[in-house]
């Protein structure tokens, strides 16, 4: 068969691909930006489409001829995107995969997404499968529960995160929400098992795996995997969560969302037994899948270093604002020492200051809102090397000052790098 994967880019997409290569599809990736997916999937056709602007059908009949099936793996948690990537971009895909003859659309939704979930999240995606549902095509509409994998992406990343912080490990409320939690290659396996099966027609499944856990217990479980010692837990009060949930919201990518915790508190449990029964298969314990597949040394990294990037971001917005804070309000001495070592005339010691305390503030907005890091960091390490070059220049004596005006710049540059390599955790 020939098969559509939307969102084929991301951590249950990437899978979806894999396992469908695996049984033979012919397959066609559809994601935002290519990158470098077709040196990691050569035999795979990627169509880039931004598809919250995919909202005509006259956008989906070229791409849907001769594909057979389609899958919608594509979904955001949070941002004004929601309704045009869950409801109004599938509105035109239906359309137009109607006319051109595709037989069968496979949407992953969500377990939350039922009437007494009010999330824009879950509205959203109740919405979406509605506009399937009212459609002749042949569909087949999955909610899975929480999805694990041997890498991580989303709310697993944020466990694994919680579960690598050092001594205590704090936890929202008392832990008690429960999940019953699929590994992604049984979901991904479920899903080639449902391509081209009209067995599955016209059903709404849970994807689950064999085992409810509480929070508390998925905290547990991975913080042994990852050797960190038995967790001490330290109950957060949900209204504090909700705060930080306020500040995620804000920055637009930080650890937690007001969104994440409304999804947590509506319960992620399902039916294994109903589950496996539909499917044919029993898909794997997590702890067998943990067992199967011991934490590595990255693993490890990534837990520690999953809340630490929103701190280097905290840390580095705050550097550049004070910077231009001390430049605009203090820096008009510095500015007419560096203005004199050059033989700069008078009248542009203020346009300096100024224009300096400007680009800092630009520097930090950049640093909050670029959300892949990779213009943040060049403009960053441009600024920072360029200072140092420029009051090198004026004042090298610098360098032997004791209390190192200069040689902090180095650890600054440093940590820059390492922002900028962890700051895009697709």
């Amino acid at each position: 068969m020939r098969i559509m994967v939307l969102g084929a880019g991301g951590f249950i997409g990437r899978h979806i691909v894999s396992d469908l290569l695996a049984k033979g599809h012919d397959v066609v990736g559809v994601v935002r930006s290519a990158g470098n997916l077709p040196d990691a999937f050569p035999s795979v056709d990627f169509d880039e489409l931004d598809l919250a602007t995919a909202t005509d059908e006259a956008d989906w009949c070229d791409r849907l001829h001769n594909v057979d099936c389609v899958v919608n793996a594509a979904g955001i948690l949070r941002g004004r995107q929601m309704e045009a990537i869950h409801v109004d971009f599938p509105k035109a895909l239906n359309s137009a995969a109607s006319k051109v003859g595709v037989t069968q659309i496979v949407l992953i939704s969500a377990i939350s997404a039922r009437d007494n979930v009010t999330t824009d999240y879950s509205v959203a995606k109740l919405n979406g499968e509605v506009a399937l549902r009212d459609t002749d095509l042949d569909w087949t509409i999955l909610r899975p529960s929480l999805v694990y994998g041997d890498g991580s992406y989303g709310g697993t990343s944020l466990i694994r995160g919680m579960a690598g912080i050092p001594f205590l490990t704090p936890i929202p409320g008392d832990g008690e929400f429960p999940f019953t939690p699929i590994h992604v290659r049984d979901l991904a396996r479920s899903v080639t098992l449902i391509c081209g099966n009209e067995g599955f027609s016209k059903q709404v499944l849970e994807p689950v795996g064999p085992e409810t856990i509480n929070l508390k217990q998925l905290l547990g479980r991975y913080r042994a995997w990852l050797g960190m010692g038995r967790p001490r837990f330290v109950p957060v009060p949900m209204p504090l969560m909700r705060v930080a949930g306020r500040i995620g919201d804000f920055v637009g990518t930080g650890p937690i969302s007001t969104n994440s915790l409304s999804q947590l508190a509506a319960g992620n449990a399902g039916d294994s037994v109903a589950y496996a029964k539909a499917i044919g298969f029993t898909p794997r314990r997590l702890d067998d899948a943990l067992l199967a597949r011991p934490a590595q040394v990255q693993d490890r990294w990534h837990a520690k270093l999953f809340f630490l990037g929103p701190a280097i971001t905290t840390i580095l917005v705050i550097l550049w604002l004070a910077s231009a804070w001390l430049g605009l309000f203090h820096g008009r001495v510095a500015t007419q020492e560096l203005a004199a070592s050059f033989g700069s005339a008078n009248h542009m010691i203020a346009p300096l200051q100024i224009g300096a305390s400007l680009a800092d503030i630009a520097i930090a907005a950049l640093v909050l809102f670029d959300q892949k890091g990779r213009w943040s960091t060049g403009v960053q390490l441009l600024f920072v090397v360029g200072y140092t070059v420029v009051i090198s220049a004026a004042s090298p004596q610098l360098w032997l000052d004791p209390m190192g005006p200069l040689l902090k710049n180095l650890p600054i540059v440093m940590l820059i790098a390492v922002h900028g390599a962890i700051k895009d955790n697709r």
